[in-house]
């Protein structure tokens, strides 16, 4: 799409399922033309993922697969595989996320696909990395995030670890294997060559565990789950209303806690020595949490808000998804867009972020049907034949 900052990038993805495809879809959300490569007859699994599927449909498969082009190719075939090299030959990025050795028995290693095209960027994402004794072990983000360390610290204290409610390992390591093809990108503006991205799971975990490492090391401090709040940072939690609803405040830097206070018509306690400090706030988190659970239960959860607001205290409701689509800020930053959908007619999903003032990024077309694009990358691109084209088909390669 003419404008979007990407759309010079051409990206062949191989992968499936969610850690190596979101990477494609942020990829494509900025412009590059993502080829996806799917089974013929089948496709990526996540066509068939998701919870609600009208029209026996995916609704998550249109958003991961969004401005992306399907073509149909069995890789497990040498003929698939000269395809898919041909492919590459064109290519900026090839991307994937099978498991380690896998396209090196396919006859695609880094270092044969650089012999074909040295400007091209490998980009693979794995549970555990391509190098290390548990790289050739399956992995999947659940594992990723037990063994990142986010696992062990999610959730109430009184109850084994918890988890997100979303494939949160899969789309860290994507997000770091989309800055790494973007890094691996601009260097080889200067050295001409392309290089291999290794995302792994677990230890894109890790990179968001703040102190977690360091405290360990230093203090023999073990991070244990805290339900709702960070050990020593208050206030900084969820507390009722008068109508029933919870709301979230989070005033835990002095200059913000003294706005509170004052919210509160209580503005001797931004100096009491018991809350004057972030660290005495955190040694009298229980009671302090307390103190303000009483005062806000007094108080209807708009009356609360507005308070809050004027006084320059953060503060939110804890949404759904109904509440995002009834937000007037979500509605005039367009943080929800509408495209086009063959079954779903106009089909919502989440917009691209982050904002680019003078390039944004753009959802142009929903996830496509399988083999959508056979005929323009096999014919346009590659330049097969409408006779080679029937031939792959009726041999099963695409």
């Amino acid at each position: 799409m003419r404008g979007l900052p990407l759309g010079d990038i051409r990206v062949v993805e191989l992968g499936q399922l969610l850690a190596g495809p979101f990477c494609g879809q942020l990829l494509g959300d900025f412009g590059a033309e993502v080829i996806k490569v799917e089974d013929p007859g089948k496709g990526d699994p996540m066509r068939q993922w998701g919870r609600e599927k009208p029209h026996g449909k995916s609704l998550w498969w249109p958003v991961v697969a969004r401005n992306k082009k399907s073509v149909t190719c069995d890789l497990r075939t040498e003929a698939g595989q000269d395809l898919a090299r041909r492919l590459v030959e064109r290519a900026d990025v090839l991307l994937e996320n099978f498991r380690p050795g896998t396209l090196e028995r396919w006859g695609m290693s880094p270092e044969r696909l650089h012999e074909i095209n040295p400007r091209l960027v490998i980009t693979r994402v794995t549970g555990f990395g391509q190098t290390g004794p548990y790289a050739p072990r399956a992995g999947y983000g659940s594992i990723g995030e037990a063994m990142g360390g986010i696992r062990y610290v999610t959730g109430d204290p009184g109850l084994p670890p918890s988890r997100a409610g979303v494939s949160l390992g899969d789309s860290l390591a994507a997000t770091y294997a989309c800055i790494g093809t973007l890094v691996a990108l601009h260097e080889r503006e200067n050295s001409g060559q392309g290089q291999v991205v290794d995302s792994a799971i677990y230890e894109s975990v890790l990179a968001m565990m703040e102190s977690l490492v360091p405290e360990w090391q230093q203090a023999g401090y073990q991070r244990e789950r805290t339900g709702p709040v960070l050990p020593n940072v208050a206030p900084s939690n969820v507390y009722p209303t008068k109508d029933g609803d919870s709301i979230l405040i989070a005033a835990n830097q002095d200059s913000v806690f003294s706005r509170l206070a004052a919210a509160m018509g209580r503005p001797e306690l931004a100096a009491d020595e018991r809350y004057a400090t972030h660290g005495a706030r955190g040694a009298n988190m229980g009671e302090l949490d307390d103190l303000i659970g009483r005062w806000t239960a007094r108080l209807p959860a708009q009356e609360l808000l507005d308070l809050l607001h004027a006084g320059g205290v953060p503060a939110g409701r804890i949404y759904r998804a109904a509440d995002m689509f009834d937000d007037p800020h979500f509605a005039a930053r367009e943080a929800i867009v509408r495209v086009q959908h063959p079954d779903f007619g106009e089909l919502a999903m989440q917009n691209v972020a982050p904002k680019l003032s003078a390039s944004p990024g753009a959802v142009r077309t929903a996830g496509p049907a399988l083999g959508a694009h056979n005929q323009e990358i096999y014919h346009e691109l590659l330049g097969l034949t409408p006779e080679e084209l029937d031939r792959l088909t009726a041999d099963g390669i695409i």
